[in-house]
C-alpha cells in the first residue's frame, strides 16, 4: 500500500486503496451496450444492483452507465490485451466490428488498421455510442 508524506515528514496512510479504482464512461443505451460488450465483445457483463450501470469485466472491472446528452469519448477508453490480434480481429470482423484506419500526424495504421510499435500492435474500432475501444497484443 502507498503511504503518502505528511507534515513535518511523517508517512500518511493513503485514503484509497488499490482494489477499490475502477473507470467508468458514459453510453447512450445500455441495452445496446449490453449486446455489444457481452455477445460482440464476449466480456462478462452484469447489472449493478437495479441501478442503471453495467459492469463489465467482473471485480475490477469498468462501469458503463446511460448519459442522456452522451458525447463519444475522442480518446480510447478501454484497451483489450488479446493473444493474436489477428484473429481477434477476423472473429469481431466477422461480427460486424469495423476497425478504424487513421492517417495523421504521428498515428497512421496500415490498411487493416493496425499500428505496431515495438513489441505491441494495436487495432482501434468504436463501440455503438461511438466510443473509441482497442484490442492490442504485446509479444
Amino acid at each position: 500500500m502507498y503511504e503518502a508524506g505528511g507534515e513535518n515528514g511523517k508517512r500518511e496512510q493513503a485514503y484509497v486503496k488499490e482494489r477499490s479504482i475502477f473507470g467508468s464512461f458514459s453510453v447512450n443505451d445500455l441495452k445496446t451496450a449490453r449486446e455489444f460488450y457481452g455477445k460482440t465483445l464476449g466480456v462478462k457483463v452484469e447489472n449493478v444492483d437495479e441501478m442503471p450501470i453495467l459492469n463489465i469485466g467482473g471485480e475490477n472491472g469498468v462501469m458503463i452507465y446511460e448519459k442522456p446528452d452522451h458525447a463519444p469519448a475522442t480518446f480510447t477508453v478501454l484497451n483489450f490485451r488479446v493473444d493474436n490480434l489477428k484473429s481477434t480481429m477476423k472473429e469481431l470482423k466477422a461480427k460486424g466490428v469495423r476497425f478504424e484506419i487513421y492517417d495523421m500526424e504521428g498515428l497512421k495504421t496500415d490498411s487493416e488498421g493496425v499500428v505496431t510499435h515495438g513489441e505491441m500492435s494495436i487495432a482501434w474500432f468504436k463501440d455503438p455510442a461511438g466510443n473509441i475501444l482497442s484490442v492490442l497484443q504485446e509479444k
